[in-house]
């Protein structure tokens, strides 16, 4: 089963961090990704931008309304993601604990909906 490891921390917490404290966060991370490639769990994860890149689109009575920021403002903030195939919650939950981040933000794990082959046709 597909579960999104979605990563929250505080990017205040990051930004006071020395070099030599990212850096040794940056190894653990990949350390991380090449145990979870090994064992076939890794689909694909990613970094994002600072919120301060962020741009939320809603739409009202038809009308775009186009705001720069996050969708929310909140402690922590969205900031990167791993998707992974796991067998159940329980391995997915341990394998969201042994993200780096765990230690100072909120993995928060969540099921992905997979679609079968005739829903796939009729949304594309």
């Amino acid at each position: 089963m597909k579960y999104m490891l979605l990563i929250h921390d505080d990017e205040k917490a990051w930004g006071k961090l020395s070099e030599p404290e990212r850096q040794k966060i940056y190894g653990e991370y990949g350390q991380f990704g090449q145990q979870i490639r090994s064992a076939g769990q890794y689909l694909a994860g990613a970094q994002l931008q600072p919120t301060s890149t962020a741009t939320s689109v809603r739409v009202r009575d038809g009308k775009r309304l186009v705001t720069d920021g996050p969708f929310a403002e909140t402690r922590e903030q969205l900031g990167g993601y791993y998707l992974v195939d796991a067998r159940n919650l329980d391995e997915a939950i341990d394998i969201a604990a042994r993200i780096p981040s765990a230690r100072m933000g909120t993995i928060e794990v969540r099921p992905v909906v997979e679609m079968g082959a005739q829903a796939t046709a009729a949304t594309a």
